[in-house]
């Protein structure tokens, strides 16, 4: 059904400063306005990345250097997208709060990595590990320049056969959709688990472990035929750690797209930990999508 609420939505964008960084940043999110026929606001927290802001947060000296961060950038983003309706916001507060704030009321939040211009010298782990763990809209991490300007168009979606995010999936299909992208559906299937221990075991078929494995994103991928009839699908299963594959395969592509838990059903305190580490080791720009628990 066409939501034409969810069509108004804006991608937000988290800007700390004006730098080539940031605008690598900015850029990512005005092309992903532009995909969706999204508005795009550009919002640039005062009390920056800290705790409580040194009393005059909201000063209009404050609110002045705020201004003279986001306005330079929308005037750029104007002229560079000139069909992205773009404004420019301060507000007082913490990053991440604001943020996830609104997150809910968001088609998509887009911020930068460690050291960017998302949120300058944080490691991941604060501002953007944060929101990418509770915000309730799809995050996009980008990393100052690792996005191509014409990457192969190629998203990737990294699939967990046990407990698929139907939810990833499906915006691994969308985006790739609006790109023109080929899709790859991938699933890393290290069988530590069933590797035999004692003398006499018999090894497991792993030929047979992989073809299921394969089944199953084929079947997923097959779901979604109808619906996103343009999308040329690739399917592929690895012997190897899930990071491993996402690290591979991340090379070159637009997007790679993942769930926001592992099979820990705690979404709302962690990041599942192979969407976790692809965060550090992913070669183009990862789209974190929540995710519910399928358990219950």
């Amino acid at each position: 059904m066409y939501d034409v609420e969810a069509a108004s939505r804006p991608v937000l964008v988290g800007v700390e400063e004006e730098s080539d960084a940031a605008r690598a940043v900015v850029r990512h999110a005005a092309r992903q306005a532009e995909l969706h026929g999204s508005p795009l606001h550009l919002l640039h927290v005062l009390g920056g990345a800290g705790g409580a802001s040194d009393g005059n947060s909201g000063s209009a000296s404050e609110k002045t250097r705020g201004a003279a961060v986001v306005e330079p950038l929308a005037a750029w983003v104007h002229s560079e997208f000139p069909n992205v309706v773009v404004t420019a916001r301060t507000a007082p507060g913490r990053a991440a709060e604001e943020l996830l704030a609104r997150s809910a009321k968001a088609a998509a939040l887009v911020l930068g990595h460690r050291g960017t211009g998302g949120f300058a010298r944080l490691p991941l782990g604060s501002v953007s590990w944060q929101v990418a763990t509770h915000a309730e809209c799809p995050v996009i991490i980008v990393r100052p320049g690792e996005a191509a300007e014409n990457p192969t168009a190629r998203v990737v979606v990294g699939v967990d056969i046990n407990d698929v995010s139907g939810e990833a999936v499906d915006a691994a299909f969308a985006e790739a959709a609006l790109r023109g992208a080929r899709l790859e559906m991938v699933h890393a299937n290290l069988h530590f688990s069933e590797m035999p221990v004692g003398p006499g075991m018999v090894a497991p078929d792993f030929k047979a472990l992989d073809e299921a494995a394969l089944r199953i994103l084929d079947a997923e991928a097959a779901q979604r035929a109808g619906r996103y009839p343009g999308v040329d699908v690739r399917t592929r299963v690895e012997r190897v750690r899930p990071s491993t594959i996402l690290a591979e395969t991340s090379r070159g592509a637009s997007l790679l797209v993942v769930g926001s838990h592992g099979r820990t059903g705690l979404r709302r305190l962690m990041l599942g930990s192979v969407s976790a580490e692809a965060l550090h080791t992913a070669a183009c720009p990862v789209m974190v999508v929540p995710t519910m628990d399928h358990h219950h």
